[in-house]
C-alpha cells in the first residue's frame, strides 16, 4: 500500500519536473520578439529561434509582433480654417523596432497610435482652408508622418506611412462646389469663345486691310499707266500740232483743212457717243465736210506723190542704190 503511494507520488513529481523543464524551453517564431522578465523585471529579449529560460526565476513577459502593421484611423469631424466641417478618416502603417520599449514605455500601443494620429489630423487639417485641404493631400500626409513619427520614437516604433483615405465635406457644401465648378467652366468656355471671335475679327480685318491695300496698289498702278498713256497721247498730239503748225507757216492751206476736219470729226464722234443723245441734228453744209475731207485726200495724195517721185529714177542718171 505504501509502495503504491510512493509510486504515484514519484510519477507526479516526474510529471511536474517534465512540465517545469518544458516551460523553460521557448521557441520564438519568425517575425516575433519575446521579452524575458526576472521576477517581474525586464532582463532580455528573445529573438526568433530556440531559447531556454531559468526555471521559476525567468518567464516570458510580452510577445511582440515585429512585422509592419496597419491601423485604421476612424472617421472624425474636422473644422477647417475657413469654418468648413469635413469628415476625415485614414490609415497608419507602423513597425516595432524595439520590443522592450514597445512593451514597457507605453500602455496599449495601438490605441495610443490611433489617438495620437487623430489628434494630429485635427491639428494639421484645421490649419488649412477647404480648397487647400482638398488639393494638398500629399502635403498633409507628409506633415502628419513627420509629426507622429517624431512623437512615437520613444515608444520603439517606426511610423512608415500615414494616408488620408476620405475627406467628405457636407452635402450642401458639395453642391455649392459643383455649382462653382460649373460656373467656372462656363466662364472659361465663354472666354475661349470670345477669344475665338476676337481672333476671327482680327483676321477678317487684316484680310480686308490687305484687300484695300492691294486695290489701292492696283488703282495707283492703273493711274500710272493712264497717266503714261495720256502723256504719250499728248506728245503725239503735240507732235501732230507742231507738224500742222509748220505746214501752216509754210502757207499750206490743205494742212489747215486737215487740222479743222480732224477736230470736226472728233467733235462729231463725242456727240454721237453721248448716252443722253437720242436724235442728232446737223444743220451743217455738206460741202464744208466734203471740202475738209477733200483737203485730207489732197494732203495724202501729195504725200504719196512726193514719195513716188523720190523713188523714180531721173533721166540721164543712174538708179540710186538702195
Amino acid at each position: 500500500m505504501i509502495g503504491d503511494t510512493f509510486g504515484v507520488l514519484g510519477l507526479v513529481l516526474l510529471m511536474l519536473a517534465a512540465g517545469a523543464l518544458w516551460s523553460t524551453v521557448k521557441i520564438v517564431p519568425q517575425g516575433y520578439n519575446y521579452t524575458v522578465e526576472n521576477f517581474g523585471r525586464y532582463t532580455r529579449t528573445l529573438t526568433p529561434g530556440l531559447h531556454i529560460l531559468v526555471p521559476v526565476v525567468e518567464r516570458v513577459g510580452a510577445r511582440m509582433n515585429m512585422k509592419e502593421r496597419v491601423l485604421d484611423i476612424p472617421s472624425q469631424d474636422v473644422i477647417t480654417r475657413d469654418n468648413a466641417m469635413v469628415r476625415v478618416n485614414g490609415v497608419t502603417f507602423y513597425q516595432i523596432l524595439s520590443a522592450a520599449k514597445a512593451a514597457y514605455e507605453v500602455d496599449l500601443l495601438e490605441d495610443s497610435i490611433v489617438n495620437l494620429t487623430m489628434t494630429n489630423i485635427r491639428t494639421v487639417m484645421g490649419s488649412m482652408d477647404l480648397d487647400e485641404l482638398l488639393s494638398n493631400r500629399d502635403h498633409i500626409n507628409a506633415q502628419l508622418l513627420t509629426v507622429v513619427d517624431a512623437a512615437t520614437e520613444s515608444w520603439g516604433i517606426k511610423v512608415t506611412r500615414i494616408e488620408i483615405k476620405d475627406i467628405d465635406p457636407p452635402r450642401d457644401l458639395v453642391d455649392s462646389m459643383a455649382r462653382q465648378m460649373k460656373a467656372e467652366r462656363e466662364k472659361r468656355a465663354q472666354i475661349l469663345e470670345a477669344e475665338g471671335s476676337r481672333q476671327a475679327a482680327i483676321l477678317e480685318a487684316e484680310g480686308e486691310k490687305a484687300a484695300v491695300v492691294l486695290e489701292a496698289e492696283g488703282r495707283r498702278e492703273a493711274a500710272f499707266k493712264d497717266a503714261e498713256a495720256r502723256e504719250r497721247s499728248a506728245e503725239a498730239e503735240a507732235k501732230a500740232t507742231s507738224m500742222v503748225s509748220e505746214a501752216i507757216s509754210k502757207g499750206d492751206v490743205q494742212a489747215i483743212n486737215y487740222f479743222v476736219a480732224n477736230n470736226y470729226m472728233k467733235a462729231l464722234e463725242k456727240i454721237a457717243m453721248s448716252p443722253n443723245q437720242k436724235v442728232l441734228m446737223m444743220p451743217l453744209e455738206a460741202s464744208s465736210v466734203i471740202g475738209s475731207l477733200a483737203g485730207i485726200a489732197e494732203i495724202a495724195k501729195d504725200t504719196f506723190s512726193k514719195d513716188g517721185d523720190d523713188n523714180k529714177p531721173r533721166r540721164g542718171g543712174s538708179v540710186p542704190k538702195v
